[in-house]
């Protein structure tokens, strides 16, 4: 995870907080402390300090009887933690080529990008037969991209979970590139499965989920 110049500086610790966060949804101190192998004491320093830099905030949970636990998450503000892609100039670049060849010239380029990616990724899943391999190497390569990617089985079918969307503002001004994203990941884990989209981070989801069904 690469800090953004205008944060203060994130000691690895830290940074790992956050990491935890942006990865696992929103936790606890004691959660995030048996993660670090750390005593809850140490990681709620850490945490004090990031709410204090706008980074995390806390809301409460009832526990029964007890005292309510804090639960921590981001905020809008902690993405700027994360690597962006440089989404400045893709911004700047969707917006020119709008406005010098219009919505259909904008499809044009968003359709070769994505024949683009599909060639590269079909290449590095050529010859994997396994349904699973295909899904993690696909996860690989999206990690690669800044996606911070996981896959998990869940029953019978494999989901690819995207934690961080390095393009979320170019894909909020230009939705193609998402509904292309779809149809490239069909396309380039093969014939023999149906890939649906069940959580998306433009609709307000943490991370962006994708079903990958066997036929």
């Amino acid at each position: 995870m690469a800090a953004d110049s205008s944060l203060p500086a994130l000691t690895a610790t830290r940074n790992t907080v956050l990491d935890l966060l942006k990865r696992g949804g929103p936790q606890s101190a004691g959660a995030l402390a048996e993660t670090l192998g750390v005593t809850a004491m140490a990681v709620r320093l850490h945490l004090y300090e990031l709410a204090e830099e706008g980074l995390i905030e806390e809301t409460s949970k009832p526990q029964g009887r007890g005292r309510p636990t804090k639960i921590w998450s981001l905020t809008d503000a902690a993405s700027r933690a994360f690597p962006d892609a440089h989404q400045g100039l893709a911004l700047e670049m969707i917006t020119s080529i709008r406005d010098m060849f219009g919505e259909d010239g904008l499809a044009r380029v968003i359709d070769r990008h994505s024949e683009t990616q599909l060639a590269a990724y079909r290449e590095h899943l050529a010859g994997l037969k396994d349904i699973g391999a295909r899904v993690q190497r696909l996860t690989e390569l999206r990690s690669a991209e800044g996606y911070m990617a996981a896959a998990a089985r869940d029953g019978d079918d494999w989901l690819l979970i995207e934690n961080h969307c390095p393009i979320c503002s170019a894909a909020k001004a230009c939705q193609r590139l998402c509904a292309n994203e779809l149809q490239v990941f069909q396309d380039a884990l093969g014939p023999d499965i149906r890939v649906s989209r069940e959580d998306h981070i433009l609709k307000g989801a943490r991370r962006c989920v994708y079903r990958v069904h066997a036929l």
